[in-house]
């Protein structure tokens, strides 16, 4: 398709959507060898325009074809396979033995599939091969087999076979990491007493021989809960905040803290909220005591509603006590986005067969309090398969994700107001399906699918999985935490729109999200997964500049910002990527969630007189503004419209030919535009600029002076 996959179209012709790839590939089955329908509606395309139409009939289906064709057995050939250098037919050899996985397509009900096995199996026997075991369920229809090169080419050519590929290779070393213990361990780096801290609203925090020496205090709400993690689940949380990938680290024989801890409690042993605290005053108090008590500005509550799910940009009071806590104390708040058991019961295999489209369905909407504006939400992207020994003898127990695809349980966006959520994305762990259980099962069951990090009950084990958005989010508080240590003073602002600046979306999660959209993408990922290094220095060939400021309602600031003759001339591709985060008042009663709002434009080509002049307050009688020629303005991705409805916005424009007519100086304007909060006063601001270019340049020593022009 060069357009839409209008599945529904396909359905009203009689064909059935098998599978759809990134680069816009339907695979269709059809019950009936006549296809009719179809036939009958590409008759009356190529008949041309009826009398009194422009287009001819039905081209808004027949139209976005570009091709059609069958399934060739090189399609068939599976990614593993490939990845071995098995990309055609000819490529598996006569005399050499394979172990091999057939996929069936889900082509009608079970026992058409188990016939069908039945018969696929009787041929591979009589030409020498094994079954070495089977899986026939629901939706899903799997064999596995030793057999022949020659075999193996044949059974390319069935029809019926989706896939033929090698079996996963299970991780193994995560579950010897777990079983470790002190003896095992390489020596404990000591942390500075002025690290970062990072608060951890959850279950408390116990004290961990890995991280008893740095935390700094713990607090309960109401105190009769007392601080003892008896649930698991904030240690396990805190200990991701400081070591970020523990996974990581013991593979790599180390053990480096990067921030401090502080915990408050607010929830009991069975994992509930106190009946007797409503949950926004119960948010307010933890987040204003540990950043009065001990100076907290990073917290991570990794908890969430998922009964309260944000529907039509409408979000509730944790999320605006969140938001408001954001603006009210200069913190930096972040939130996991939700998990969801994609699915259950007799559709549990739907969980491999339909992903990731059933990450886009309503139901997978963020949860409260991870549609909030001003806090930093964060989804979950897969470490691997999650596969464990078992799947070396089991065909039935099956991966879902590849390393860096959207985890299977993360929830969606949008959040508040249409904006862009999740912010970011991590490492969250997945799920695999085990089919002799006819279950999903993630870290908590098999260690390999899930993140790694400290057990509340030390003395039975050090460390524990889990599989979670919950696990992400103390992954970019870390890295948050790595800003913070390098800039101290920094405002929340300024660490919101580094981190945004820095981040990018995996390609794989891109490839595996395409079929379902543009939209896909920033609904999952938000603006991508965090660069720590590259939020916090520059280096020779990329530099990043920045301001805190403020602004009144209704003004705006225009920064000059220098671009050294080496980025307009020397070949290779040269980026501008802009951020901006603010903090805007919100009540969550109104549909305009934000009380003012603020955007920005890059501008070049033309001196200031002239920006200064379109972007100024006119009177009435001045008239309209003047148009300013597209020429002058950069053209920036995301755009405008999308990326406006956030208060933590991330954009750029990449250029290839020499762009010395431009000139050397661009001009950033920020403006601040006023909504239901008129009284506002001035609102604070950060404003981040990544001027890099892929070739080694010394732009760094050219950029060193920053010119700021402010209206």
């Amino acid at each position: 398709m060069s357009g839409p996959l209008l599945e529904e179209e396909w359905n009203k012709v009689g064909l059935t959507l098998l599978s759809s790839d990134e680069d816009r590939t339907l695979v269709l089955f059809s019950s009936s060898d006549e296809l009719a329908e179809f036939r009958r509606k590409l008759t009356a395309f190529g008949d041309g325009a009826p009398p009194g139409q422009i287009n001819p009939s039905f081209a808004g289906f027949i139209a976005n074809i570009e091709s059609i064709g069958e399934v060739a057995p090189r399609d068939r050939i599976g990614v593993r396979a490939r990845e071995a250098g098995l990309v055609d037919v000819e490529d598996f050899q006569p005399g050499t033995a394979y172990v091999i996985d057939i996929e069936l397509w889900d082509i009608g009900r079970r026992e058409l599939r188990e016939r069908k096995v039945d018969d696929i199996v009787r041929y591979a026997e009589a030409r020498g091969a094994q079954e070495l075991d089977r899986h026939v369920g629901p939706n899903l229809t799997l064999v596995r087999l030793r057999c022949d090169g020659a075999v193996a080419r044949t059974l390319l050519t069935i029809e019926e076979v989706a896939d033929l590929d090698f079996p996963a290779e299970p991780d193994v070393t995560s579950a010897e990491r777990i079983d470790l213990t002190l003896d095992d361990l390489p020596d404990l780096e000591p942390l500075d007493d002025e690290a970062p801290l990072i608060g951890i609203i959850d279950s408390g925090i116990n004290d961990h021989p890995l991280i008893e020496d740095i935390i700094v205090g713990s607090i309960a709400i109401p105190d009769t809960l007392g601080t003892a993690d008896d649930h698991g689940h904030g240690t396990f949380v805190g200990g991701i905040a400081t070591f970020g990938d523990l996974r990581a680290q013991l593979a790599a024989r180390t053990l480096n803290r990067h921030a401090r801890l502080c915990s408050a409690k607010i929830i009991d042993s069975t994992g509930n909220f106190p009946t007797n605290r409503l949950t926004p005053r119960l948010m307010r108090e933890a987040v204003t005591r540990l950043n009065a008590e001990f100076g907290c500005r990073i917290f991570v509550i990794a908890l969430g509603d998922r009964t309260k799910v944000v529907e039509n940009g409408k979000v509730g009071p944790w999320a605006q006590t969140l938001d408001e806590l954001v603006r009210e104390l200069d913190v930096v708040i972040i939130v996991a986005a939700g998990n969801r058991q994609p699915r259950h019961g007799l559709h549990v295999e739907k969980a491999v067969t339909e992903y990731p489209a059933y990450l886009m369905e309503s139901a997978n909407r963020l949860c409260e309090p991870a549609g909030g504006l001003n806090i930093i939400t964060v989804g979950a992207i897969a470490h691997g398969t999650g596969l464990n020994a078992r799947a070396q003898d089991n065909v039935g127990v099956r991966a879902i994700t590849e390393a860096f695809e959207p985890s299977p349980f993360s929830r969606a966006g949008p959040g508040a107001q249409g904006a862009i959520k999740p912010d970011f994305t991590d490492i969250g762990g997945t799920l695999i399906y085990d089919g002799p259980n006819a279950a999903l099962q993630g870290g908590e069951v098999h260690r390999e699918a899930g993140v790694i990090s400290l057990h509340y009950r030390p003395i039975d084990r050090l460390f524990a999985a889990r599989s979670g958005t919950s696990h992400a989010a103390p992954l970019v508080a870390f890295k948050a935490s790595q800003i913070l240590a390098q800039f101290p003073d920094a405002s929340a602002n300024l660490v919101r729109a580094l981190l945004a600046g820095s981040a990018t979306i995996p390609e794989e999660a891109s490839h595996r999200l395409a079929p379902l959209g543009a939209t896909a993408e920033f609904a999952l990922c938000g603006h991508g997964q965090v660069d720590s290094e590259r939020a916090s220095f520059s280096d020779d060939a990329r530099v990043v500049l920045y301001a805190e400021d403020e602004l009144a309602i209704d003004h705006f600031a225009i920064y000059q910002i220098p671009i050294p003759e080496a980025f307009q001339t020397v070949r290779g591709r040269r980026t501008i990527r802009v951020s901006l985060a603010y903090d805007p008042p919100v009540r969550h009663s109104r549909l305009d969630y934000s009380g003012l709002s603020m955007d920005f434009r890059l501008i070049r080509g033309c001196n200031s007189d002239l920006v200064f002049e379109h972007y100024r307050q006119r009177t009435q009688a001045e008239g309209p503004v003047p148009d300013m020629e597209n020429r002058f303005n950069c053209k920036l991705t995301p755009g405008p419209t999308l990326r406006e409805k956030s208060s933590l916005q991330t954009a750029s424009v990449t250029f290839s030919r020499d762009i010395s007519a431009y000139g050397d100086s661009y001009f950033l304007v920020v403006r601040c535009a006023g909504g239901w909060a008129g009284d506002t006063g001035q609102q604070g601001f950060a404003v981040t600029i990544e001027i890099s270019h892929e070739a080694e340049i010394a732009l760094y020593e050219r950029l060193r002076q920053r010119i700021r022009v402010r209206l």
